[in-house]
């Protein structure tokens, strides 16, 4: 008995009615002839990948502008509200809007004692970032904060290495490199000068995209590891979560000062949309695509993500484009596609006679 690494990119010849023989060489190059019923291989062929219809690129680029635009009504509505306002009624406003579809996509509030998790997720993954590109906004285009975005996968392969034992590739760990290459190139040579601001408004976002990368690591081990649950419902109850965390905040800040009343049209169409459009509207998008076409190919929305986010930008705030941001952009683009694309195929082990 000899043991062998079956891979799939191994040619496999078979004859036969009854059974197929299947033919592999070891790394010494000695040949081995193993029969295999057909229904094994049958079973344990690897299932194709999901064709991506009209309809699914349609939900794709549809969520990328949405996701995009969000920037946008970060930057109208946080300057004028205030941070931790615009974020509280970003959270409450998708939490609410997500409830109310709640029975119509056929789901009961049912979190099966997974209370505690969903909100301590809803607090990393929904309240603490959404702080953080409103701080953001104060001194950032919609562009700048639309590409430090995209810097999400990184941030959660460092997590993952760091504190998740998640191994880091060479691949991986040059798309980094590259990916904060893009954020200096972006900063330091963007159209908007160079500054202490500027570097806080940066920090925020990666500071954002960190808490990302964390939820990721902690929905999975708290909530998919535990039985799971429908990400409709995890969707809705960490928004929850993330409204009582950001209440005692938000009243705080509007005590000391009132900036509602500061708010024109304008600032409240701008919230509603990031609330309802953005964030509520989005989550289901998202999770219809996964279900469509898996998570991996729904990750492709971030290489999409932010060139909606600078057009936007430019079109409704008069944002300057610049070479900036097509090398900045371009750098954390290959970071993302070195992090996202598929490792090669490790297959076990398999037992064949010689």
């Amino acid at each position: 008995m000899q043991s062998v690494w079956v891979c799939r990119h191994w040619s496999v010849a078979f004859r036969g009615r009854q059974r197929s023989e299947i033919s592999l060489r070891t790394s010494s190059g000695r040949r081995l002839i193993a029969a295999i019923p057909r229904s094994f291989l049958w079973r344990h062929a690897p299932s194709p990948a999901p064709i991506m219809k009209p309809a699914d690129l349609i939900r794709l680029l549809s969520l990328a502008a949405i996701w995009g635009a969000s920037f946008l009504f970060i930057r109208i509505g946080a300057p004028v509200l205030g941070p931790l306002p615009s974020a509280f009624l970003r959270v409450l406003i998708g939490a609410v809007t997500l409830a109310a579809c709640l029975p119509l996509l056929g789901l009961r509030w049912d979190m099966r004692g997974k209370w505690r998790a969903v909100i301590v997720v809803g607090i990393v993954n929904s309240g603490i970032p959404f702080v953080m590109y409103a701080i953001a906004a104060l001194w950032l285009p919609a562009g700048y904060s639309a590409v430090f975005n995209a810097m999400t996968p990184l941030m959660g392969v460092l997590i993952g290495s760091l504190f998740f034992a998640e191994k880091l590739t060479r691949a991986k760990a040059l798309g980094v490199m590259l990916g904060v290459a893009g954020v200096a190139v972006l900063t330091r040579t963007g159209p908007v000068a160079f500054s202490a601001q500027v570097l806080l408004g940066a920090a925020a976002c990666l500071v954002a995209t960190a808490c990302y990368g964390f939820a990721g690591f902690l929905t999975r081990r708290w909530i998919t590891e535990r039985g799971g649950l429908d990400s409709r419902l995890v969707a809705t109850g960490s928004l929850a979560g993330a409204s009582l965390f950001l209440l005692p905040f938000c009243v705080a800040a509007l005590v000391r000062h009132n900036t509602l009343g500061d708010a024109g049209a304008g600032v409240w169409g701008a919230m509603l949309g990031l609330g309802m459009v953005c964030t509520a509207i989005a989550y289901i998008l998202y999770y219809r695509l996964i279900a469509d076409l898996g998570p991996v190919r729904s990750l492709t929305v971030t290489f999409l993500i932010p060139p909606f986010g600078i057009v936007w930008g430019a079109l409704f705030l008069g944002e300057t484009l610049s070479w900036a941001h097509l090398a900045g952009g371009a750098l954390i683009g290959m970071a993302v596609w070195l992090v996202l694309r598929p490792a090669p195929v490790v297959a076990e082990p398999s037992a064949v006679r010689s």
